[in-house]
């Protein structure tokens, strides 16, 4: 997996450089509704919210140094097999990857494992049936990140040594919200990756007693519960 997003993060690097160079701001990629679906459960076998299985957006931005660069995506509705068929009958050469037949990579082994036999023993149109739920998660993801950001900038304060949450807000909130808020407030403190336990500890403490806090994070700091408000700060012995 470490080796993938490595080179993934290579890859788009090049991009981003070429386009620099030669001053494009869009590069455009081929993937389809079948890459799409593959990365849809690749995500959610390893573990993820709603931001992970949404899965290759049609744009997104993909540099922002001295111009915005975008990576799009045109042909997202068509399956690997329908561009194939599409490229063949205007006979367009087709170059194969052969790197996707290692399968000591886990994408390729969803790709030319798992998704046949869905495929073959739970329904022929997987491919297209996972990249309709992507596209419906994307439009999803959009609304609840617009709600995020209004309620971050509304209940999450700086402090000299860390941060403070408005719990009395907070407490009433959709728990969907509230975990959203809670993992960006971590994102800015834990020095590893942020998880849905990590989440959950802060989340708890919307209805905790006063003076409830949690263990120390990653990073040193712990939440504590301050009447109205839950502090993120460092850890003192």
């Amino acid at each position: 997996a470490e080796k993938e997003a490595a080179a993934r993060s290579w890859r788009y690097g090049v991009f981003a450089r070429l386009a620099r160079t030669h001053g494009y701001d869009h590069v455009v990629t081929g993937h389809t509704a079948s890459d799409r679906a593959e990365t849809l459960l690749y995500n959610l076998i390893r573990g993820s919210g709603a931001d992970g299985l949404q899965a290759l957006s049609w744009q997104r931005s993909l540099a922002e140094n001295t111009q915005k660069i975008y990576v799009t995506r045109p042909i997202l509705q068509l399956t690997r097999q329908e561009t194939g068929e599409f490229c063949r009958g205007l006979e367009i050469p087709v170059w194969y990857d052969s790197s996707n037949d290692d399968l000591q990579y886990r994408r390729n082994r969803i790709r030319q494992e798992l998704m046949p036999y869905v495929r073959s023993h739970f329904n022929p149109s997987v491919e297209t049936v996972l990249a309709q739920t992507a596209e419906i998660l994307t439009a999803e993801v959009a609304y609840l990140d617009s709600q995020t950001n209004r309620l971050y900038s509304e209940i999450v304060h700086p402090l000299a040594d860390g941060w403070c949450l408005d719990r009395a807000v907070f407490r009433q909130t959709p728990l969907a919200l509230q975990r959203r808020v809670a993992r960006r407030l971590l994102q800015l403190v834990l020095s590893k990756q942020t998880t849905f336990e990590h989440i959950n500890k802060l989340v708890f403490l919307a209805d905790a007693p006063n003076h409830s806090q949690t263990d120390p994070f990653p990073g040193g700091f712990i939440a504590r519960v301050e009447h109205d408000q839950i502090k993120l700060v460092q850890y003192r012995h």
